[in-house]
């Protein structure tokens, strides 16, 4: 059985029906909010570092006859962060990627005061066609996490981006729109991630023939998911693999050891249906 988002109320209704589910609940609850308030912390630290853009990377050198760690063949890999953040939530994945033989790893920064995820999609277009021609790439593959997986979803869908993608990992990213902090909707970007919003209802139309691949990492205990499984992608047009990960929630995605495990698989392998790390349940 899986709750989220449980009410005072229903906690007492809770706690008479299942005690014992209700504080291995409770626990778990409160070890993904100590580490959620410890990446807060780090991350703040971080933050000033990922403000400006990162310099761009050239294309891979000639090997030199120097022992170099293993190459992976795959295209270059864009991160793209969340609502009011930047490039350094991407430090730890950007490092695990490079330390399994992926080097070619750009983040990009769009701008806080982004008020229309379709602006920011066209300029993410624009950056990876720069990406492809400086690199000699004729694809990328792209993480975006929260609001970033969403605006890559919208480059890939209505902007012609498959044609550049070949896999899109999402992580916590509300696909089918999210209720939380209904205080929010001053912000049109945030009323744009709302269940039933202009964007959202463009991202459920008709994508026939769409080459990209797309994994959904969701997790049990994203607050930020109202309801969680918002996160998860449902298209009958797109090929796409939900991945759930329990136990953490939607600051750690980035950050977490397994999910980075997972992010590797996924864009090592193409073939739906595979295991992807311990502790990771396909769906």
């Amino acid at each position: 059985m899986k709750v989220t988002g449980l009410l005072p109320l229903s906690l007492a209704i809770y706690r008479r029906l299942w005690p014992g589910r209700l504080a291995g609940l409770s626990m778990a609850l409160l070890k993904a909010t100590a580490l959620e308030a410890a990446i807060l912390a780090g991350h703040l630290l971080l933050y000033p570092t990922g403000l400006v853009q990162e310099r761009r990377l050239p294309a891979l050198p000639a090997q030199d006859g120097t022992a170099r760690l293993p190459v992976r063949s795959g295209p270059p890999v864009v991160l793209l962060h969340g609502f009011i953040d930047n490039r350094s939530v991407f430090v730890l994945l950007r490092r695990s990627l490079a330390q399994h033989g992926r080097p070619r790893v750009e983040s990009l920064n769009y701008s806080p005061l982004t008020c229309d995820i379709r602006t920011a999609a066209e300029l993410l277009g624009r950056h990876v066609e720069e990406i492809c021609e400086r690199t000699g790439s004729a694809r990328v593959d792209i993480v975006g996490h929260s609001l970033g997986g969403l605006i890559a979803r919208y480059y890939v869908q209505c902007l012609g981006g498959d044609l550049r993608v070949r896999t899109l990992v999402t992580l916590g990213t509300p696909h089918a729109g999210t209720r939380v902090a209904p205080l929010a909707d001053a912000h049109p970007i945030v009323r744009q991630m709302r269940p039933g919003s202009g964007v959202i209802e463009e991202l459920t139309r008709p994508a026939p023939g769409c080459r990209t691949r797309f994994v959904s990492f969701w997790s049990d205990l994203d607050t930020v998911m109202d309801p969680v499984e918002s996160a998860c992608l449902d298209h009958p047009d797109l090929d796409v693999q939900n991945v759930q990960v329990t136990g953490i929630g939607h600051l750690a995605l980035p950050v977490h050891p397994a999910v980075a495990a997972g992010i590797r698989e996924a864009l090592d392998t193409a073939h739906p249906g595979d295991a992807l790390a311990d502790g990771l349940t396909v769906a």
